[in-house]
């Protein structure tokens, strides 16, 4: 797929040979609009003298497992000028600096194509990237590109670090249990499912708790610290949650029009902890006096 000098995309027509679609269709060549009849062949070979495109600003979600980034992700994709193409970086694509950047390359040269590519002109293309998956090992190499290319970072992390061990321990009983018919799923689409998850109640090991919440507190720290010469934003999954104009500062990020963001998914664990862990009483005992303390009774 053709990027051109100007940072503008023939992605209208990249996304039409993905869908399979071929037919007369309206292009613009920098003096006018006519129509012209394509075939797949015709729309991967256009150039930036048959399609332009409005520019398109890359991203990033720089996020950690069980942090809300499923459900933004949907909240993003809602909007009809963004795809983001989910969680794209497996153990190949992350193995070394070489491979990640090639990743970045299909990513931000319009080459990969995913279910949430859109059939409309994309003001934001992106994924979503787990500290865990290469970005953290080779940082310096990624912010290099980062910067090169224009790509903005959206940090979104949580802060009830607590409620996220709670969803993680949930999460990988599931994927053994798999407690909905037999199938494993990380993101439910009704309160039935949700309700079905949420009665399972993990036991926390309290010897490692402490531990555990500094390690993913120090992580979160070092990727700041890290992307800080990004341009970036810092969203919280609470904050989200609470303050919906939280994601107007993120399309106004994007620099995208205004739309009201939706999502059909529907949280699993909701409610106090107390009645989310099997061993409360030990878990608040080894967190309560600590720095950590808060965690046990904000909401979400």
């Amino acid at each position: 797929m053709a990027v051109n000098k100007d940072g503008t995309t023939n992605y209208v027509l990249g996304l039409m040979l993905q869908l399979k679609i071929s037919g007369r269709v309206t292009v613009n060549n920098g003096h006018g609009e006519y129509s012209k009849q394509l075939n797949e062949k015709d729309i991967s070979l256009l150039s930036k003298d048959e399609c332009r495109c409005n520019p398109v600003r890359f991203f990033a979600i720089l996020t950690m497992q069980r942090s809300g980034s499923g459900w933004f992700e949907t909240l993003l994709n809602s909007h009809m000028n963004v795809s983001c193409n989910g969680e794209i970086f497996n153990k190949e694509r992350s193995k070394n600096a070489s491979t990640i950047i090639n990743t970045l390359d299909k990513v931000y040269n319009l080459d990969l194509f995913t279910s949430a590519s859109k059939n409309e002109c994309s003001a934001a293309v992106g994924f979503k990237w787990m500290l865990n998956q290469g970005l953290m090992q080779y940082h310096e190499e990624i912010v290099q590109y980062f910067n090169r290319r224009g790509v903005s970072a959206i940090f979104l992390f949580r802060r009830n670090l607590l409620r996220r061990m709670i969803s993680l321990l949930a999460n990988s009983y599931d994927k053994e249990a798999k407690l909905l018919n037999g199938t494993h799923k990380s993101h439910v689409h009704s309160s039935y499912e949700a309700q079905i998850l949420a009665k399972y109640m993990p036991k926390v090991n309290v010897t490692i708790v402490i531990h555990n919440l500094k390690e993913a507190e120090e992580k979160t720290t070092k990727a700041l610290e890290y992307f800080k010469s990004t341009r970036h934003i810092v969203l919280y999954y609470e904050d989200i949650v609470r303050n919906r104009t939280k994601l107007v500062d993120v399309q106004e990020f994007l620099r995208l029009p205004y739309r009201e963001l939706t999502s059909g998914q529907f949280k699993i664990h909701r409610g106090p902890l107390s009645k989310q862990i099997e061993n409360w009483g030990d878990v608040e005992k080894a967190v309560k006096g600590t720095q950590y303390e808060s965690f046990l009774n904000d909401d979400y």
